[in-house]
């Protein structure tokens, strides 16, 4: 039987990860101990690492495919091929940023006053490229962890990732810039893209686990109605394409069914009750495939 290498990763987006396979129909069993989960999908060998060390691997061929954020492509200078970009994170779904950031107090308001200061982060070669690129010059240091309780004491400014930036505010420190705009991207080597089996599998993947993520939010809405209320109706729903129409054995009734945003729903249903729907029904999807 063919198999397919994957990675998917260990720590902060692991349970997300594994969240979206599972929206996406690929079920995986992981423990937190565990760095090979096992899936109803036969034709996979999975296994989890760190999303640091995960672009390396892709293309070294350790793996054939796996999940990393675009932040550690950069960081690592790794030759892969992205798939397909996945835009979802530990807490939302919404790309992350690596920011500059100082104490509330610093007179450092820009990346040109960082010249000859000293910065920590996790991401040194990226730091360093953005230095370069803005032409300035200043020592970046790897940080092992707690990188914001370093700001104004033992280093001027960190660059570090945030969703929200809350975490930030909370150690009282401030956003200058941002260094780079990330999201979690599917990746592949070239050996497996030449492979033809490889190849296909990993672009089904992609279609489903893209799917998956169109689905967030959204909910399917079913409705049956008089044929002369058809206009009315239309006039409310907030549709990704017009809605599918059927006709009842009742005469003059019809059913239409449509995917809108599940926020919207609570707005549109009493409108649509008024316009005359009835047997409405609303219910929950795992993939849109456009």
């Amino acid at each position: 039987m063919n198999r397919l290498k994957l990675g998917l990763p260990k720590g902060s987006l692991q349970e997300s990860t594994i969240e979206l396979f599972r929206k996406a129909g690929i079920r995986i069993r992981s423990t937190e101990r565990s760095y090979f989960p096992a899936s109803d999908d036969e034709e996979l060998d999975i296994m989890m690492v760190r999303s640091q060390e995960m672009a390396p691997y892709v293309e070294e061929g350790t793996f054939d495919a796996g999940l990393t954020g675009y932040d550690w492509i950069v960081e690592t200078n790794a030759r892969v091929r992205e798939v397909c970009e996945l835009v979802y994170a530990k807490s939302g779904f919404r790309p992350v940023r690596w920011v500059l950031a100082v104490p509330e107090n610093s007179k450092i308001r820009s990346v040109k006053d960082l010249r000859g200061k000293k910065i920590a982060t996790e991401a040194v070669n990226m730091v360093k490229k953005y230095l370069a690129r803005n032409k300035v010059k200043a020592k970046v240091e790897f940080s092992w962890g707690a990188t914001e309780a370093k700001a104004g004491t033992l280093v001027d400014a960190i660059v570090e990732l945030t969703e929200t930036g809350s975490s930030l505010r909370a150690n009282h420190l401030k956003i200058v810039d941002e260094v780079l705009s990330s999201s979690t991207r599917f990746i592949a080597n070239d050996a497996a893209l030449r492979d033809p089996w490889k190849k296909r599998k990993i672009e089904n993947i992609a279609i489903l686990l893209k799917g998956a993520l169109e689905a967030e939010g959204m909910v399917g809405l079913k409705m049956n109605l008089e044929e002369k209320d058809l206009s009315g109706i239309m006039s409310i729903l907030p549709a990704l394409k017009k809605p599918t129409i059927s006709r009842l054995t009742l005469p003059g009734w019809i059913a239409i069914e449509v995917i809108l945003e599940e926020k919207t729903v609570k707005k549109i249903l009493p409108e649509l009750k008024r316009a005359g729907a009835q047997g409405i029904i609303e219910y929950p999807l795992n993939k849109v495939i456009p």
